[in-house]
């Protein structure tokens, strides 16, 4: 039962689905939440999925108008919280500041000319690497689709418990200081289980999301080293930027995957 409220916080948290049910802001519940991050983004990478089957199988729309409602689908089933970290981040990052000043800028609510540039060279990359997926679809497709926020929340997870905390105080520290070098235990188990179902039905998009889950290592590697040379460590806007960036990683990744190996 602490597992689904978990989940049903993770929901709330991370999502724009009103879910009229209050679950205790406690360490347990906290903690449980942060166990769930893979489960709430495989949900989320469903219904992408299912947008993009739906749309390119059901209606006569163009590879274009899919790709849309795709990208459109994601701003709003996430409300735009993590692309508030993306606009946060970049603000700080590009006022090439000290780590204290930066931390200062990320908390400001005013937006400056290098947030709105990033967050529309994000969104415009997402956008072409939907499309040029879209163009290229195959049943295989759909299960790499969902994988994508699968891995993302991995990484917000991992990120969260294995990078020390920038500030004392903050969204990004409250759900750490809830969690403890136990709370990741499952998160193997679920990878082997989703891969472990690929191989069984889908075993001709294995390669695929090996792929996928090569370049989010290597993402979890990297950014756990900037984000503490940058900001000082991890904080919620940290944590909202690394989900954006991982996903655009996968998104390009899986493009790439279909412009030169199943072409």
């Amino acid at each position: 039962m602490k597992t689904i409220k978990g989940l049903i916080m993770a929901i709330q948290f991370f999502t724009s689905i009103p879910i009229p049910y209050e679950v205790p802001m406690d360490r347990v519940h906290i903690e449980k939440a942060i166990k769930t991050f893979p489960i709430l983004g495989l949900l989320q990478g469903i219904f992408y999925a299912f947008v993009m089957f739906a749309i390119s199988t059901w209606t006569p729309l163009s590879p274009i108008a899919c790709a849309f409602f795709v990208w459109l689908s994601m701003i709003i089933l996430t409300g735009g919280l993590h692309l508030d970290g993306w606009i946060d981040a970049s603000d700080a990052y590009f006022s090439y500041r000290d780590q204290k000043r930066r931390l200062e800028i990320m908390k400001d609510s005013r937006v400056g000319a290098f947030g709105v540039l990033s967050v529309l060279v994000l969104l415009s990359a997402k956008f072409l690497f939907i499309y040029e997926i879209a163009v290229r679809l195959n049943d295989g497709t759909y299960a790499l689709i969902a994988l994508i926020p699968f891995l993302g929340k991995c990484v917000m997870g991992i990120l969260l418990i294995n990078v020390k905390a920038a500030k004392e105080e903050g969204l990004g520290t409250l759900f750490k200081n809830a969690a403890s070098k136990y709370t990741l235990w499952n998160y193997p188990f679920y990878v082997i289980i989703l891969f472990g179902g690929l191989v069984a039905f889908w075993p001709e998009v294995i390669g695929g999301a090996f792929l996928l889950l090569l370049a989010a290592t290597v993402f979890i590697l990297v950014a756990a080293k900037k984000a503490v040379k940058w900001f000082g460590g991890i904080t919620g806007d940290v944590l909202g930027a690394s989900v954006e960036g991982v996903e655009m990683v996968l998104w390009m990744t899986l493009w790439l995957w279909h412009y030169f190996v199943t072409v």
